[in-house]
């Protein structure tokens, strides 16, 4: 039995080899094995709403696949504001009441976590 280190991906695995009677044995040159250095993603702080906004929060992980409104437009309860596709699926995110957009916090094709925030109706 032989053990090696492999790296994969930044990722140290340690394996063993079995070597198998009348095989012939393959030579391997020793190298040394240096740690992969791989950054730690920038944490993206939320937009915080505007005072006397109302957030619209995203209510699953996903992808925002259209936004349809821009700052400034008025929109009506129930309102598609934009859609998030997750699982495959589309989901509109509706205005949950009636206002003006105030902020709008994500673009197109932005991937987003639960509770992030979309956008800010005043």
């Amino acid at each position: 039995m032989k053990r090696y280190q492999i790296t994969v991906n930044g990722v140290a695995y340690d394996v063993t080899v079995e070597e198998l009677a009348g095989a012939p044995a393959a030579s391997v040159s020793p190298t040394p094995v240096a740690p992969v250095a791989t950054p730690a993603p920038a944490a993206v702080a939320p937009a915080p709403a505007p005072a006397g906004g109302t957030p619209v929060n995203s209510p699953m992980p996903g992808t925002i696949l259209r936004v349809n409104v821009k700052v400034g437009d008025t929109v009506k309860n129930g309102d598609v504001l934009m859609v998030l596709e997750a699982m495959k699926m589309e989901n509109d995110i509706c205005a949950p009441c009636d206002g003006t957009v105030a902020a709008v916090a994500v673009a197109q094709g932005a991937a987003v976590t639960t509770d992030a925030l979309l956008l800010t109706l005043a």
